[in-house]
């Protein structure tokens, strides 16, 4: 089934849809998310290296996961779909007891805009960043090996060090996305991140 996704301007208002490849051949504005899992009990972020055959940014490191909602499909909705697609977490996975608690639970903590090239292909998106504690200790993830060639559970102290030593090994939309879940765990957790170090530099806010 051809994917479309949400073509929008610079106020996230949606404008049309386009298929998936030509979006970004085109360079065109559209609507994009990205998803932050930490564990609770561990006290570990999820993060997750792209597969050497994506189209960009094949073997960088970047968050838990992210896409796009295709057309008609609500931004939590798909987040929720990626999910499960991407890395086979589950409602029973996640801790929650429902699926109104788990789209609860998912909180939508800002969105960003931002242009990259990458030579054929460009991404320029309106990425919503989203942010889900996970309330079970040990989670079994079954990952999509087209989308993903490796995951770490990291420490988010150990994540920010990691990105500001080697800023090159993770994707163009990361280090804006990292900073706003780190100020969100620090404002609403309480969790102290040592070592605090900027994760990267600021972009366009929406």
């Amino acid at each position: 089934m051809e994917e479309l996704l949400t073509w929008v301007d610079e106020n996230d208002d949606v404008i049309g849809y386009g298929e998936k490849l030509r979006t970004h051949e085109l360079g065109q504005l559209h609507r994009a998310f990205s998803l932050f899992i930490y564990n609770r009990y561990v006290q570990k972020m999820l993060i997750h290296r792209r597969a050497d055959g994506k189209y960009h940014s094949g073997g960088l490191w970047t968050n838990s996961c992210c896409s796009h909602p295709r057309k008609g499909e609500e931004l939590r909705e798909a987040v929720i779909r990626r999910m499960r697609e991407e890395l086979g977490i589950d409602l029973a996975d996640s801790g929650y007891g429902n699926e109104a608690e788990l789209i609860n639970g998912l909180a939508e903590i800002g969105k960003f805009r931002y242009y990259h090239n990458y030579g054929r292909y460009s991404e320029y998106e309106i990425d919503h960043v989203f942010y889900l504690p996970i309330r079970k200790e040990k989670v079994e993830l079954m990952i999509d090996r087209d989308e993903i060639s490796e995951i770490k559970w990291i420490s988010v102290a150990d994540l920010k060090d990691w990105v500001a030593i080697s800023p090159a090994d993770f994707t163009a939309w990361f280090h804006t996305a990292f900073d706003m879940v780190c100020k969100k765990m620090q404002e609403d957790e309480g969790l102290v991140l040592r070592r605090d170090v900027n994760a990267g530099e600021k972009e366009n806010s929406v």
